[in-house]
């Protein structure tokens, strides 16, 4: 059901965006950059949870360490174009990634499961190839606990300034309309109290705690083609238009940038541009679906931040537009790991494999139960293992091997769980041809069990042609 919904929202969306284009034609949708005169009002009235860091703000030993983590990943060449699938064709991404994060946690995109390079962790042994890759990722662990800090105070201030404003309203009605509103009870003691709840500070924390960042590398002079922004004319686009996925709903995304500028971008901040300077790296953003807004197009320099806060990851799309120099970001982010952790995972199997029994004599496996509940969920982990996790990591996980081995232990025990799952299936089969079973059980089982095995059939097609 879940697959069928997301597909019908894919076509809409896709439908949507042919109709805008027709409509538009030859014609463009306007769009400022801090040049133009509205900038800054159709900033705070329509993109206000938006929120801009310069460079400066940062302290400047957190640059030195957090650019030279950049260096050493392109250095030891550990930064990768992932092979996504976009309607049934796989695609290498212009820019290039590593995932670095929480042990155990996974970050999936456009039908991507990225693994994790482990960050320094109190409690985990993690080695890593070098001294140089520890550094690099102890540096944006630094950065991933200031860039929270530096979001739970952003949160906070806005909640306050929308508490203050409540209160604001409250008592000019209370001057024009004070006797009515007392009789009336609309106004409640607290409403003078400008504070946050508990509830609120869990809430901003949990929103807030990045378990990982997806790190992204381009060098715009390196690449043959690059597609152009179709709606607003903006130029040349690093990553189109989108939405981030898979993230815990309503959480603050941090975008640190590092772009290696040079003399040449600095001669292009001399002439005359109108619109963006194509020389300079930009971050796009547009209101969804809407061609009434005009777009933002914002400079992005070397060490600055931003961070896209509660839901404008849902109310508004952004892309990233390429300058002329290589650029690095840092994406922070709060992945939903509720289905991509390794506890998860190995939570699945162990449910799974409830069902498998050995014989304390003969050591011969048997399943406990035939009831199809218990069959069809066993299949469904079976499938989830190997196409989720085993095959999406060694299709493209095993390169993070430059990095380190840390997942081959689990990536192993996880293969184990899959090989009892194997045998699984084959006690199924054995089960079913069994004469102790009524036509009708038979047929019930069979008739379940054929639509995962279909399934897995289908995908062990799809991988190996991939």
């Amino acid at each position: 059901g879940g697959t069928m919904k997301r597909r019908a929202g894919e076509r809409e969306k896709e439908l949507k965006k042919k109709r805008l284009l027709e409509e538009l034609g030859e014609n463009k949708l306007p769009y400022l950059t801090p040049a133009d005169a509205d900038f800054h009002q159709l900033w705070k009235t329509k993109y206000s949870k938006l929120i801009f860091r310069k460079s400066n703000t940062v302290p400047e030993e957190l640059h030195e360490m957090v650019q030279k983590s950049f260096l050493t990943l392109r250095e030891q060449n550990c930064f990768f174009q992932d092979l996504v699938r976009i309607k049934g064709k796989d695609f290498l991404t212009p820019v290039s990634r590593i995932l670095i994060g929480n042990p155990g946690c996974t970050y999936k995109y456009l039908n991507t499961r990225l693994f994790t390079v482990p960050w320094p962790t109190e409690g985990y042994d993690i080695k890593y190839c070098s001294p140089q890759m520890h550094d690099a990722c102890k540096a944006l662990i630094r950065l991933n606990d200031y860039l929270h800090v530096e979001a739970v105070k952003t949160l906070q201030g806005q909640n306050v300034l929308e508490t203050k404003e409540i209160k604001d309203t409250v008592i000019d009605r209370e001057q024009s309309f004070a006797t009515s509103l007392v009789e009336q009870g609309c106004v409640s003691k607290d409403q003078s109290n400008v504070c946050v709840s508990e509830d609120d500070s869990i809430s901003l924390k949990n929103r807030t705690s990045y378990n990982l960042t997806l790190l992204n590398y381009m060098d715009p002079l390196q690449m043959l083609y690059l597609k152009q922004e179709p709606y607003f004319g903006m130029g040349n686009m690093a990553v189109s238009w989108h939405h981030d996925e898979n993230l815990l709903e309503r959480s603050t995304v941090a975008v640190y940038s590092y772009s290696c500028e040079d003399s040449a971008v600095e001669e292009s901040k001399e002439q005359e541009v109108q619109g963006r300077d194509p020389a300079v790296w930009h971050v796009g953003l547009k209101v969804a679906w809407d061609i009434e807004t005009p777009g933002l197009a914002i400079p992005l320099h070397q060490g600055d931040f931003y961070l896209m806060l509660d839901d404008l990851n849902m109310t508004h799309q952004h892309c990233v537009l390429a300058g002329f120099s290589p650029r690095f970001s840092s994406t922070h982010r709060v992945a939903d790991c509720s289905r991509g952790t390794l506890e998860y995972i190995f939570g699945q199997c162990e449910l799974a494999l409830q069902n498998l029994q050995t014989d304390s004599d003969s050591m011969v496996l048997s399943l406990k139960s035939l009831e199809i509940a218990v069959v069809k969920q066993a299949e469904e982990i079976h499938n989830e293992v190997e196409f989720e996790w085993l095959r999406q990591f060694w299709f493209q996980g095993k390169r993070y091997l430059k990095c380190t081995d840390w997942w081959l232990k689990p990536m192993a025990k996880l293969e184990e769980f899959w090989r009892k799952m194997e045998i699984m299936t084959s006690l199924v089969l054995s089960e079913v041809r069994k004469e102790q079973q009524t036509e009708e059980q038979r047929n019930e089982t069979i008739s379940c069990f054929l639509i995962v095995l279909k399934e897995r059939q289908k995908l062990r097609k799809e991988w190996a042609a991939r």
